[in-house]
């Protein structure tokens, strides 16, 4: 079971071998002796995948095809906890099976949660779903942030979060940071979630550990950010980009063009710096700063080096930091080939980009703005691209790519990849 032409016959075994044979019954008045041939019947019988051990067990699933994954979980509970478990992941890529998954994910005012899947080296169209979520509380996640850890996806609001599990499709309500936030870095660092930023009360860092489903205080970070970035790599939390947070401007925030003393030269700093939190010291490195002076638009994390997205009012600069600790070249920027957007995307505040890495490449996604508009404010009559833009960036080759438009149904998305 190597690809998925696997047929469904192979797998209904798979499956109904998990469970005892109910006509298999035991002689009460001894064994009989056994012939050769009713002997290996006999063991046939007895050996059904429910009786092996773990590692064989999961040597089996990792091998599943990829279309039969989302079944698997429902065969029984021990099935449920094997999948989870980063055995079985790491399984799945030595045996050079996993797929990584792009989402997108759009929460409307009237409780509903759309989904949008495309896995770029095996479709290609997205894949668009849509269910009402019961609850009171979905107009918290207006400025959420999205973090996958396994096959699930944690949308993170305000003061809530929300977990999709991206086989069943099924959402589960959880309980959000202590602080309230908007706008705010996340990153995963060994399976652990962490948040800053976003919050003018506090400077507090949080950590989600999701096998107990609590929040607690890690660290207070050097600076107050508001719309910042989060990457993580090689066990470090980056916290990119944003606006300063003080007594300036409007919602406490220091914004460039304000006249009040001081506040171009905070945004500044702010708006191309980066901080890292070492995860497993518990302190803060030597802060960065993003070479060329823009503003960071958008960042994420891969191959690892941190990604980041700048802007210079009229265009746009592509950055990469190496993220390796161990390696020679450690803290060091190299500027790589911007994005090729196309002519008729004129930059301004009101179009957005997402990053996100997707196993050796980065998409880039324009997630809002609409280039109608932009093309009516410039005078000019052709029709441009609409809004959900896909650009691909190959890590290994340096080369740019256009991806798979993100579907009318589904814009201003958070995105995400998803790996298993």
């Amino acid at each position: 079971m190597s690809s998925d032409s696997c047929n469904s016959r192979h797998f209904s075994w798979l499956m109904k071998s998990c469970f005892p044979n109910p006509q298999h019954h035991h002689h009460p008045h001894g064994p009989h002796p056994l012939t050769p041939t009713s002997a290996a019947a006999l063991l046939r019988r007895q050996t059904t995948i429910s009786s092996l051990p773990d590692d064989l067990l999961l040597e089996c699933l990792s091998r599943v095809p990829h279309s039969f994954l989302p079944s698997l979980p429902l065969v029984c509970r021990r099935w449920s906890e094997l999948l989870d478990s980063p055995t079985f992941h790491s399984l799945r890529r030595r045996h050079n099976l996993l797929r990584v998954t792009l989402f997108a994910i759009s929460i409307s005012d009237h409780s509903s949660l759309s989904t949008a899947s495309l896995c770029l080296n095996y479709e290609s169209a997205w894949r668009v779903s849509s269910f009402l979520h019961h609850g009171s509380f979905l107009s918290l996640f207006s400025h959420s942030r999205l973090v996958a850890i396994g096959r699930r996806i944690y949308v993170i609001g305000r003061t809530a979060m929300l977990r999709y599990d991206t086989w069943t499709g099924a959402a589960v309500s959880l309980p959000g940071p202590v602080a309230s936030r908007k706008k705010f870095a996340t990153a995963v660092v060994a399976g652990k979630i962490y948040v800053a930023g976003g919050c003018a009360r506090s400077e507090a860092v949080e950590e989600y550990d999701p096998e107990s489903e609590t929040w607690r205080v890690v660290s207070m970070a050097p600076r107050k950010r508001y719309g910042c970035f989060g990457a993580s790599v090689d066990g470090v939390f980056y916290v990119i980009g944003g606006l300063r947070i003080g007594s300036l401007g409007n919602e406490g925030l220091v914004v460039p063009g304000s006249r009040a003393k001081g506040s171009d030269a905070a945004a500044h700093v702010y708006a191309s710096s980066m901080d890292l939190y070492d995860v497993a010291a518990s302190q803060w490195l030597r802060s960065r700063t993003v070479p060329g002076g823009g503003c960071v638009v958008a960042a994420c994390a891969a191959a690892g080096f941190v990604f980041v997205l700048s802007s210079h009012a009229v265009e746009l600069s592509f950055w990469k930091f190496n993220g390796a600790r161990k390696s020679s070249g450690f803290g060091e920027w190299y500027r790589i080939r911007a994005p090729p957007l196309p002519a008729q995307v004129r930059l301004d505040s009101t179009v957005r980009f997402g990053c996100v890495a997707v196993g050796e490449k980065v998409v880039l996604i324009q997630v809002t703005g609409c280039i109608d508009d932009l093309l009516r404010r410039s005078g000019r009559t052709e029709r441009g691209l609409k809004e959900g833009l896909v650009l691909v960036y190959d890590c290994a080759t340096g080369d740019w790519s256009r991806g798979v438009d993100l579907p009318e149904a589904i814009r201003h998305a958070a995105c995400v990849s998803v790996e298993y």
